[in-house]
């Protein structure tokens, strides 16, 4: 039997990986078509999105929101992963001497764009393997840096050698990497010791799921969202059901006037239904992707 396409909010414990997520979703729906939109790392917690059924297929209209995270980063030791489940590489006793007041300075320095090297062990592509299958193996890599945003950073506590903050960033940004940089500025090395997810986009913690309470298919059925309503954050058309034939075909459709942009994904809704995500082009509207078939 076919799962329904869908979005489900899990909030995934400190330990599994998010693969393991997955496996348990799968398992519990009785489908393989479970897929994530964004990884945490197996110490981190916090929401996690997954996408069931044809809803797989969005998951690129998901990775690029903004996040919200809160962490710590532990002072004076820092790992070959930048986290704690690497090798300590450095220790320095100097976090002793720092004051609050020069840990939050140095802290919401960051905000603004600044240019940021990934980790290594990470999921990032280099040379289109991730990096982290690169080093395993043994080979070296120099990591480019990319251009990240940080919208707003805030220290929430500052109990020596621990700085927990609070940060709101671009999508692409990595707060290991942001926790081992504050270290470098602040001369004594850092690593990041716990990590959760708050938000992505307008997607909050609050409403998500406990793994343990995603136990059967009809637990998952009742707290998916709809694929219309997971991609809300984007502008949309609603078209009729002549119209809705030419999508479901691959064929444009006159936009008829309506005022959306160029250069960001549509929603195409039939009867309130997500039937495609399109582009325009010119006076057209274009299906990219397709969920909804005869």
């Amino acid at each position: 039997m076919n799962f329904p396409p869908g979005v489900l909010l899990v909030e995934k414990p400190v330990g599994p990986t998010s693969h393991d997520v997955v496996a348990h979703v799968r398992k519990a729906a009785g489908t393989k078509k479970v897929g994530h939109a964004g990884t945490l790392d197996p110490f981190a917690s916090g929401l996690l999105i997954l996408l069931v059924g044809q809803a797989t297929r969005l998951s690129e209209y998901i990775l690029g929101l903004d996040k919200v995270y809160q962490a710590t980063a532990l002072l004076g030791i820092e790992t070959s992963t930048d986290d704690p489940e690497g090798e300590v590489v450095r220790r320095d006793p100097g976090w002793t001497r720092l004051t609050a007041g020069h840990v939050e300075s140095t802290l919401t320095g960051f905000r603004g764009t600044y240019l940021q090297v990934p980790p290594v062990y990470s999921s990032k592509k280099v040379g289109g393997v991730a990096a982290h299958r690169r080093v395993r193996r043994g080979e070296a890599l120099e990591m480019k840096p990319e251009e990240v945003r940080i919208h707003e950073i805030r220290l929430l506590d500052y109990s020596p050698p621990e700085v927990h903050f609070r940060v709101a960033c671009s999508s692409g940004t990595y707060i290991r990497a942001l926790g081992r940089d504050l270290g470098r500025a602040l001369g004594v090395g850092a690593h990041l010791s716990a990590l959760m997810r708050a938000a992505v986009g307008d997607f909050k913690l609050e409403a998500a799921n406990p793994l343990s309470s995603l136990c059967d298919r009809e637990a998952i059925l009742e707290q998916l969202l709809s694929p219309s309503d997971a991609l809300a954050h984007l502008p949309s058309l609603d078209v009729d059901s002549a119209d809705g034939r030419r999508i479901r075909h691959g064929q444009a459709v006159p936009l008829g006037g309506a005022d959306l942009p160029e250069d960001e994904p549509i929603r195409i809704l039939l009867d309130g239904e997500l039937l495609a995500v399109g582009f325009r082009k010119g006076d057209d509207l274009r299906p990219r992707k397709v969920l909804i078939h005869d």
